[in-house]
């Protein structure tokens, strides 16, 4: 039976036309459950009873199940969540001043194999339902009681390798009888899938693109991020620069810092040049460690050092606050160690 989130509200449409229903019927329901954040069909009182019969006949509604929940001292909360399969995924509530963001899994599990990354611990076994991803927020929102205002679609798994049902999860929260999410407060963050870049620039939808370059040349991120070996960086800065002029958005290089390895003041000035020219800024990251890859965060000099540089050089840089520091915070920490036991 599949979930009634997995729907776009054109796509539950054509649902209801199948099964003998009005069009607007259709809209009536997808109110119910976003605008109404109703999770019961028995509540959606406009409609008959035997269309409400119906829907709990071919349909699933309501809430993921929280099977652990991390409160860290500075309001983010990491949730692990179950899939109606019994998959295991994680979802990480931000506080900011700006307002709440969720950050998203789109895989059960990863095969983009970067070598620093804890969501990687763990291989793909399939990709997320847009339903499954909509969860998530609605999850999130009930447990908490407050409305979230930004989404990341950045954690674990590559959101470009399940492309279809990020972009369903997209217009299913930005739509103006869904959650309502503005587009310029959604983000999705690739590792370089140069063609679905590509495909992105066509959607025609103000949303924000991030890419984890976090490197500054071939050599060292063919090392980080076995994805560079396809598409290099060379051949993902020409796909970007296609983006930028076909949309005239902004693009953030997500850029983690790793001791010795992508942190040198040489680093920063060929990730400047790199960067030069293109409507983009640099977000740099704090690491967090994770145990079983054995890199180990730069020293706060060090990163006021290379931030500087790159000020120094005209880049538009940011230094990413450290959120959820004293709990499991790198994406995919929390899941590995209750799946993998020994972790």
């Amino acid at each position: 039976m599949k979930s009634i989130y997995d729907y776009t509200q054109e796509q539950l449409i054509d649902e209801f036309i199948a099964l003998g229903e009005k069009k607007f019927r259709a809209t009536q329901v997808f109110e119910w459950l976003y605008r109404q954040n109703i999770q019961d069909f028995h509540q959606m009182s406009n409609l008959s009873l035997e269309l409400r019969e119906k829907l709990i006949s071919h349909f699933q509604v309501g809430p993921l199940e929280i099977i652990e929940k991390q409160v860290s001292q500075d309001g983010t909360i990491k949730y692990l969540l179950e899939l109606e399969d019994g998959g295991l995924i994680e979802t990480v509530l931000m506080v900011h001043d700006y307002g709440r963001s969720l950050c998203v899994t789109s895989q059960l599990g990863c095969n983009m194999g970067c070598t620093f990354c804890a969501s990687g611990l763990l291989k793909k076994q399939r990709d997320l339902t847009a339903g499954e991803m909509v969860n998530q927020v609605l999850t999130v929102m009930n447990d908490t009681g407050e409305r979230i205002s930004h989404v990341v679609v950045m954690g674990t798994g590559e959101p470009f390798d399940n492309y279809q049902q990020v972009m369903n999860f997209i217009y299913i929260i930005n739509h103006p009888k869904g959650l309502a999410i503005g587009a310029r407060h959604l983000t999705i963050s690739t590792c370089g899938l140069c063609d679905k870049i590509e495909e992105y620039a066509q959607e025609g939808i103000q949303t924000n693109l991030a890419v984890s370059l976090h490197a500054p040349n071939d050599e060292i991120r063919d090392q980080l991020m076995p994805i560079n070996k396809r598409y290099p960086m060379d051949e993902l800065r020409k796909s970007l620069q296609d983006y930028i002029q076909k949309t005239n958005r902004r693009v953030t290089f997500e850029y983690i810092l790793l001791k010795g390895v992508n942190d040198d003041i040489i680093h920063a000035r060929q990730l400047a040049h790199y960067v030069k020219g293109l409507n983009a800024y640099v977000n740099l990251i704090p690491y967090n460690a994770v145990d079983e890859h054995g890199y180990q965060q730069t020293a706060p000099k060090d990163v006021e050092i290379f931030k500087n540089e790159l000020l120094r050089l005209k880049i538009n840089v940011t230094l990413r606050k450290e959120h959820g520091r004293d709990i499991d915070g790198a994406c995919g920490q929390l899941r590995a160690k209750k799946v993998g036991g020994s972790f």
